[in-house]
């Protein structure tokens, strides 16, 4: 039996595409491992499916000045040794990693000890983590065809991003049941990511009023971030995170009001739903904002940028998207088709010599 390690972490979506793949690589046969980081998002979402965890050392990689990028060296120094250690141990006949800052040590340490490494980029352009791991990656999967053009020719494939099957499963009873809503409105589902996202909470809070004369609103608001003043405010639900029932609060949702993570904004992609977008600008590096870009450009989606919110803008915004909604379904219907877990499975196995 074919034996592959998986790597990702930082934010469930460096650890969500991973756990789609799962199934198509156990149906070819694979025994599956996963390294990240001692308690980071990815130890909880990958033990819950039973898949053998093993935790390394994590330092974030900066590309500003903060005191934290000395100590934090020798954090990657350390995980890099241990991850050579639990590669030694397992013997894994290739690594795929997803990246994030956990991934760097995985696949540095896989190349040191001569095993094949396929990554996955999500966004537009790569980020840092996946930077350092280009040059000894034999594949780099592309979401976006923009990407191709910062990749290596020879090695780059379009693969799209893998997306969870099961999202396709949802029920929209089962969503009413779970939430209470009634279903007499159309339902607006909010996404602000795993970590939340105070500023698109805030201003969704402020413009309720306007909003829930339309929709039903569904708010997956992040850890802690639930506003426990709304509590008992008819037609608004707030959750913290979803793991089980997400499939079903998509199945119900008419529309969507999403930050642009490349994983994200793909599952809405695949699923269809119109969307508006606002992406991540302020002291990020621009990833989530070319990503809604190419969206917007596509015809998939509308973008407001952070710095122009307000309450007025989102109304605004939401109530054109949801008034020409079809227009941009058709848009999303019109896709390429590509299948990425097949490609990406593919791929894999080219590289294990199947």
């Amino acid at each position: 039996m074919k034996k592959i390690v998986l790597t990702g972490g930082g934010t469930a979506g460096h650890v969500t595409p991973n756990i789609a793949l799962i199934p198509s690589l156990k149906e070819s046969g694979y025994d599956i491992s996963y390294i990240g980081s001692y308690a980071g998002i990815e130890k909880q979402l990958i033990e819950d499916i039973n898949i053998p965890y093993y935790g390394i050392a994590t330092g974030k990689l900066r590309r500003y000045f903060d005191l934290k990028n000395f100590s934090d060296i020798f954090h990657v120094i350390k995980g890099y040794k241990e991850a050579k250690k639990i590669l030694k141990d397992i013997r894994p006949d290739v690594v795929f990693s997803k990246g994030g800052f956990v991934a760097v040590p995985v696949v540095r340490a896989a190349a040191k000890l001569n095993i094949p490494c396929v990554i996955h980029e999500s966004d537009m352009t790569p980020g840092l983590a996946n930077k350092l791991c280009i040059p000894v990656a034999k594949k780099i999967c592309c979401n976006f065809p923009e990407t191709m053009e910062h990749m290596p020719s020879n090695r780059a494939v379009l693969t799209g991003s893998p997306i969870r099957q099961e999202l396709h499963t949802g029920d929209r009873q089962k969503g009413l049941n779970f939430t209470g809503l009634s279903g007499d409105k159309p339902i607006l589902m909010v996404i602000g990511g795993s970590q939340g996202a105070q500023s698109v909470n805030e201003m969704v809070r402020e413009s309720l009023p306007k909003l829930l004369s339309t929709f039903d609103v569904v708010h997956l608001c992040g850890k802690d971030k639930v506003d426990n003043m709304m509590l008992n405010v008819e037609g608004y639900k707030q959750y913290e995170y979803i793991k089980d029932e997400l499939k079903d609060i998509f199945a119900m949702a008419d529309m969507i009001i999403s930050r642009a993570g490349a994983n994200a904004i793909n599952e809405i992609l695949e699923l269809k739903k119109p969307n508006v977008l606002i992406p991540l600008s302020v002291g990020s590096r621009g990833d989530q904002v070319l990503n809604a870009e190419s969206f917007k450009a596509s015809g998939f989606s509308e973008v407001i940028k952070e710095e122009a919110l307000d309450p007025s803008m989102l109304i605004e915004t939401v109530m054109s998207v949801y008034n020409d909604r079809e227009r941009y379904i058709a848009n999303m219907n019109k896709r390429m088709e590509i299948d990425p877990i097949a490609k990406i499975t593919e791929l894999i196995k080219e590289t294990t010599g199947e």
